[in-house]
């Protein structure tokens, strides 16, 4: 497919960027430090994001689901940001392991210099777009395959990608106070992520779970 942006898209600078790199860079050595299976003779990385699997066709960076997946919203196919992403994770990431331990943004590198806008872009959306919608939230959650939790009202944990999880928690509002939300980070998050990726992260998350909750 052929990735549509505005010409003066400020996606696109980056997006050309990390594409020039992934292109050049040895894919075993991206495959060894990402822990992202990698076919030498198919020249085919597979990844899951979200419950979906994906195979990623080096150089080129072409993507596509696996027939088998029914989710119908696959964001690695034509999510400029996911892209993004996860062009950054294979060419600067690493594989890494929780300690079991979970985070808020605020209680990582640099995640009180952007909770600000991690509030409005993520914590805020995702309150005002299920806190009253718990049932959506749980339907979108299920279909990705999420663990529930016993956490405010309703919460969820799944893995984002290849190890690293996220935990989303959900209070309703009433006639006081206003429906919140938190998520939370696998603790090895910022061995691989910047803060401003763990941004993108839980918009990306939220636009697909606004997707499967239809």
């Amino acid at each position: 497919m052929e990735l549509q942006y505005d010409k003066d898209s400020k996606e696109r600078i980056p997006y050309e960027h990390y594409l020039q790199l992934f292109q050049s860079a040895d894919p075993l050595e991206m495959s060894q430090r990402s822990g992202i299976p990698y076919d030498s003779e198919k020249q085919i990385f597979t990844l899951q994001l979200m419950g979906v699997t994906y195979d990623i066709k080096y150089p080129e960076y072409t993507v596509s689901h696996r027939e088998e997946e029914v989710i119908c919203y696959y964001p690695l196919e034509s999510a400029v940001n996911a892209r993004i992403l996860v062009l950054r994770y294979l060419v600067e990431g690493c594989k890494s392991f929780s300690t079991g331990k979970f985070l808020t943004y605020r209680e990582t590198p640099w995640g009180n210099v952007y909770l600000k806008q991690f509030q409005g872009r993520c914590l805020m959306r995702l309150a005002f777009g299920f806190g009253n919608k718990q049932e959506l939230f749980a339907r979108a959650m299920e279909k990705i395959g999420a663990e529930k939790l016993a956490h405010g009202d309703i919460a969820y944990e799944f893995e984002f990608i290849n190890g690293y999880r996220l935990q989303m928690i959900l209070w309703a509002g009433d006639d006081e106070f206003p429906p919140s939300s938190q998520i939370l980070f696998s603790d090895n998050f910022p061995n691989a992520f910047q803060a401003e990726d763990m941004a993108v992260v839980g918009d990306i998350t939220i636009t697909m779970i606004k997707a499967l909750s239809q």
